[in-house]
């Protein structure tokens, strides 16, 4: 027997289900939320519950917002369970549900007028965002704003009903400025390099493109904190749900299953004011790179690492390619050899052990992600995860066979088909783009280090072509398994 989610049920939830200690009509919002997917509820939203749970920052309530058409969906589902969430951390032997009731409302994505008008109100003092690598018009080789980007150039030209996540976020500070309120803090919580400088990048730069004036207010009265964020969770689906109703006897609408792991390393840079988030384990620093820079190389450097070999060889689930030796041993050698090197010390961290607990975290056997997410959007992620990597590499004379073997294999990847010649479903925004030049690759590997956007001067570099050929050629000659083996054997 199962029990529906909503507030009218919270007591009617099995003992094994923690719920929220906090009454909901105690909370006012705080925060509006852009991009309300699995991460920001496994993460920001749990550190709220936590502080929540504690008796304080009830002021701190999250509002949702979106721009997209398919998050209605996601809109709907919350909608019909009062906007709670549950959350289960899992890891070998162990799974644990709690609920989160941190979010109060969802605005409709889409309703321009609607989140202006919640931007605009004095009692919102943060807008976060999660809305992915791919969602900051940035320029893959350049790694800077766009401001040429169509959509944006759209925005600066009709700021009275901007489309993207930035045009909303600049409205709202027209408002403010207008009505002499203190601007809100935007606080980026996507994994991407110098997060806050990025966001502040695309908000300055579209304000540009519309009164230099704007520009510069934006630039000394908003404050971007940069922000690590970690914690591996995968997409929900019908199995997810299925183990939530069996085990727990709840039926929600869209759980999330997480790791019990999460850090988030924020700088303490905020307008007006911000939660005590320190009490819930939020670790606030003067300066995140160091901490940043780490979990951008070796964790998502690390994932990259294990994908691409991974579903060449058809396997399904992250923690059975750690189970694979040559996946494993790939890895193990790419970050000692290659990754770490490149990754100076970190206040309180021993480097070595950070990775031995990355490898751990890959392992977990419950926690269901898959191969084809750290495959996905590679043309995004890997000017950001692996390409500055090798960048430091060849300007420090060092080797680069790892990633090289790495890059080639992502190529392979990407002409669409595995090793066995299953069809490997577009999995990447630019899917079409990625599959030809792969396609043109098998016959002329420069073709593919050719996209400037992506490889910018690593692309240009003789030693890392020499290399990316050499193994683009093996694959496809003898395979993964025996080009890896290669790799690995020192041949």
């Amino acid at each position: 027997m199962t029990t529906k989610l909503s507030l009218a049920t919270l007591d009617k939830l099995p003992n094994s289900v923690a719920v929220p200690k906090y009454p909901r009509d105690n909370l006012t919002a705080g925060i509006l939320h852009f991009g309300v997917g699995n991460f920001h509820r496994s993460h920001q939203a749990v550190y709220l519950d936590r502080l929540f749970n504690a008796g304080e920052g009830h002021d701190w309530a999250i509002v949702g917002a979106g721009v997209f058409e398919g998050e209605k969906a996601g809109r709907e589902r919350l909608k019909q369970q009062d906007w709670l969430t549950t959350v289960v951390e899992q890891d070998a032997g162990h799974r644990q549900a709690h609920v989160t009731g941190v979010m109060i409302d969802f605005l409709t994505p889409g309703e321009t007028a609607d989140i202006v008008e919640r931007l605009a109100d004095p009692a919102i003092r943060i807008v976060s965002l999660t809305i992915t690598e791919g969602g900051y018009f940035i320029d893959p080789a350049s790694g800077k704003f766009n401001p040429g980007h169509p959509d944006i150039v759209a925005d600066s030209k009709n700021l009275g009903a901007p489309k993207t996540v930035f045009g909303l976020i600049l409205a709202g500070l027209v408002r403010r400025r207008e009505e002499n309120l203190t601007p809100f803090t935007v606080m980026s919580c996507d994994n991407i390099p110098h997060n806050g400088h990025v966001t502040s990048d695309a908000v300055v730069g579209l304000a540009e493109l519309v009164e230099k004036d704007l520009a510069r207010w934006v630039r000394e009265h908003v404050a971007f904190p940069n922000a690590m964020v970690d914690r591996i969770t995968p997409a929900t689906t019908d199995r997810e749900r299925a183990i939530l109703a069996k085990e727990f006897g709840v039926e929600d609408n869209w759980p999330v299953f997480c790791e019990p792991f999460m850090q988030w390393v924020l700088e303490d840079n905020f307008t007006d004011g911000r939660p005590a988030l320190e009490k819930a384990g939020v670790q606030f620093v003067t300066d995140v790179s160091p901490f940043e820079l780490m979990k951008i190389r070796i964790l998502n450097g690390g994932h990259a690492a294990i994908a691409y070999p991974s579903g060449l060889l058809d396997i399904h689930f992250v923690h059975e390619g750690m189970e694979e030796t040559l996946v494993r041993d790939f890895l193990d050698k790419v970050e000692r050899e290659e990754i770490i090197p490149t990754v100076p010390p970190v206040p309180g961290v021993v480097l070595d052990d950070y990775y031995a607990e990355v490898a751990r975290r890959f392992s977990n056997p419950t926690i269901g992600d898959t191969i084809r997410r750290l495959c996905l959007d590679g043309s995004n992620r890997q000017p950001k995860f692996i390409i500055p990597t090798i960048a430091d590499r060849l300007k420090a004379g060092k080797g680069i066979e790892g990633l090289a073997l790495e890059s080639a294999l992502w190529c392979r990847y990407c002409f669409g088909t595995t090793d066995t010649g299953a069809v490997i479903e577009p999995n990447d925004p630019n899917w079409e783009r990625m599959t030809a030049t792969a396609k043109a690759a098998k016959g002329d590997p420069a073709a593919w280090l050719g996209m400037g956007d992506i490889y910018g001067a690593v692309g240009k570099s003789a030693v890392f072509a020499k290399a990316f050929a050499r193994h683009l050629e093996a694959l496809w000659q003898d395979g993964t398994r025996a080009t890896v083996q290669r790799y690995l054997s020192g041949a």
